[in-house]
């Protein structure tokens, strides 16, 4: 019986440990020094006509490119944004879906009160498709996302 156990036990943190390699902030890159900014990009998170966007809805830049978003709330609502994969953001979600108040302290994540600014310094170190997003029930829904190439 013990030995099963410990079986499992080992089983789940191996399985615990491959999703983590697998997201987790150096999917998308990592947390991003000031100094080394090298691109400075504005988001605007809008409500408009019974939806929540990003503005722009899309993002190019290139592998090793450490960016500043100032990422600006002009909205009424509260909203996020958080950098990651389209999986990672995924998962991400149902996370927030069971605990809607959940409190952000990642580097690829800011929470902006309306009519406040935030901002996230990131270095993409992979090429590829990413997402941001605002994780908040129902937001993401109602089409607050955007895509992010990194060439």
């Amino acid at each position: 019986m013990l030995k099963t156990l410990r079986m499992a036990l080992v089983a789940t943190a191996a399985l615990l440990s491959t999703a983590t390699l697998a997201h987790g902030p150096d999917a998308a890159g990592e947390a991003g020094n000031r100094a080394q900014v090298n691109k400075t990009i504005e988001i605007r998170m809008v409500e408009q006509n019974g939806r929540m966007l990003f503005q722009p809805p899309e993002i190019t830049i290139s592998r090793g490119d450490t960016v500043l978003f100032i990422v600006r709330n002009a909205g009424e609502l509260e909203h996020e944004m958080v950098i990651d994969t389209l999986e990672g953001n995924q998962r991400h979600k149902l996370q927030m879906q069971a605990n809607p108040d959940m409190e952000h302290a990642d580097p690829n994540a800011v929470r902006v009160e309306s009519k406040k600014n935030g901002e996230i310094i990131w270095k993409f170190t992979h090429s590829g498709v990413f997402e941001y997003a605002c994780l908040i029930p129902g937001h993401y829904e109602a089409g607050m996302h955007g895509r992010i190439n990194v060439r």
